[in-house]
């Protein structure tokens, strides 16, 4: 399917920093419940991520990370993830490594143009 630059720019994609993760059992595949702070304009949210296999915790914990925030809150079990944290399914399909900017001098809450 194409879609058209107007298609592409309803889509808010931001960056945000996880200051928080937490392990989520009751997730149907391993997973951690996120939060991540988007800075003043949008706040913190919450997320769950299939991360687990191709990320620990230790090394979640202050990453910079890309985050669609204009979709609809999704309940997932218990919880419920306010944003899609975005990343590629790992190799050896162990979870999705999540996309972070190369360079960490990008401003927190950034929108991806």
């Amino acid at each position: 399917m194409i879609i058209n630059y107007d298609d592409f720019a309803k889509v808010d994609i931001r960056l945000g920093k996880i200051i928080d993760v937490q392990d989520f059992p009751e997730a149907k595949k391993p997973a951690f419940k996120l939060r991540i702070d988007f800075g003043s304009e949008i706040g913190i949210k919450t997320s769950s991520v299939q991360a687990a296999g191709a990320h620990v915790k230790e090394e979640l914990l202050g990453m910079l990370v890309c985050c669609v925030v204009n979709f609809p809150p999704k309940q997932i079990g218990p919880f419920i993830s306010e944003v899609l944290t975005l990343g590629f399914p790992n190799a050896d399909g162990s979870g999705w490594v999540l996309v972070t900017p190369s360079k960490p001098t990008v401003k927190i809450g950034g929108k991806l143009a």
